[in-house]
């Protein structure tokens, strides 16, 4: 899975979108300006008239030319932006307009990605996804807490666990995690049985994180193994290279359903490296799985283990299978009219 080529246009489009509207906008202001102060569309027109005179004087040898329109045109600029104060506009009022000025919305900083861009192919993906629709179901202000009883028997373990309890205080970290996101970079783990809400609970620390502008990529595991070993085999690809880069660049990597992939040796590489680069660029990832810890620790390594345990905060949900419990509602509930 890379950035097809519809795709990495409809990026390009967006790029363009923004530049027509910010020079729309900033024309606009020109003749906003130029009505109120018309001496001010004499000074610009002078500073092009001034350009032209000491290009043609460069042209013609003359190597002072340089050093005199940079003296001149310091001071007609200083002078345009006292004209524009007096009028009541902003000393930069007349600058060029950009979203990002890292990259003057061309999405490129010489021939490398901008940030920008990165975030905006994440919100592609998700955009063309059906993960989109499903945001709009599963957010925080959704999620509810009475599908997790007071206490819950986990027939594996025979353990009793206030699991209400246990989803207030997951909840509670959770949106923590995404109110402290910018500042912190943290990691989340999440682990229980099936259907026990991980998956809703990934979807919330994603609409929201989405919605205050950081790029958050979703993988279900397999899907994320299958695009890592594209890379691996196709390196001179460069959707598959690009792919790779933001996997390992996005603000928030989730990786759902891990232990669901077929898992050999060279899975095992890939799932430490994907982590431990992360880790590094201090980049935050969420994971969820149906594994138990031993478990994972086995599948694998101690090291891959280790990495995590030590660098996320681990959050185990118990309960029975909310997915059933829904439809067993929604078939106990009378017909209306």
């Amino acid at each position: 899975m890379g950035l097809n080529t519809s795709q990495y246009q409809s990026v390009m489009r967006i790029y363009e979108q923004k530049q027509s509207k910010n020079r729309a906008t900033l024309h606009a202001r020109y003749e906003e300006v130029y009505k109120r102060s018309p001496e001010l569309k004499a000074l610009d027109e002078s500073v092009s008239a001034l350009s032209i005179s000491y290009g043609r004087q460069l042209l013609n040898g003359d190597q002072q030319a340089m050093a005199s329109l940079k003296k001149d045109m310091a001071s007609l600029r200083e002078a345009r932006q006292e004209l524009l104060v007096s009028c009541g506009f902003a000393p930069d009022y007349l600058e060029p307009i950009y979203e990002c000025a890292d990259c003057q919305d061309t999405g490129y900083i010489g021939s490398q990605k901008c940030h920008c861009f990165k975030k905006a192919v994440c919100d592609i993906l998700y955009e063309q996804s059906n993960l989109k629709e499903i945001l709009l179901r599963e957010n925080f202000d959704t999620f509810q807490l009475d599908y997790y009883p007071l206490n819950y028997l986990e027939t594996k373990s025979g353990h009793t666990y206030q699991a209400r309890a246990m989803m207030v205080e997951t909840l509670a970290a959770c949106k923590e995690f995404v109110r402290t996101f910018r500042e912190s970079r943290g990691n989340l783990f999440l682990y229980g049985d099936v259907g026990v809400g991980k998956t809703f609970l990934s979807n919330c620390i994603a609409r929201d994180l989405i919605e205050e502008g950081f790029s958050v990529i979703y993988f279900s595991a397999p899907t994320l193994f299958n695009i890592l070993a594209q890379g691996a085999f196709d390196k001179n690809r460069p959707e598959s290279r690009d792919m790779q880069e933001y996997i390992h660049e996005c603000d928030l990597l989730i990786i759902d359903d891990l232990g669901t992939e077929f898992t050999n040796n060279f899975i095992v590489s890939k799932f430490f490296s994907c982590v431990n680069e992360r880790l590094l660029n201090k980049r935050s990832t969420v994971i969820s799985t149906n594994l138990s810890l031993d478990t994972l620790a086995d599948l694998y390594t101690e090291r891959a283990f280790s990495r995590i345990t030590s660098n996320y905060t681990m959050l185990k949900l118990v309960g029975d299978d909310i997915r059933i419990k829904k439809k067993l509602r929604r078939f106990s509930e009378p017909d209306r009219p």
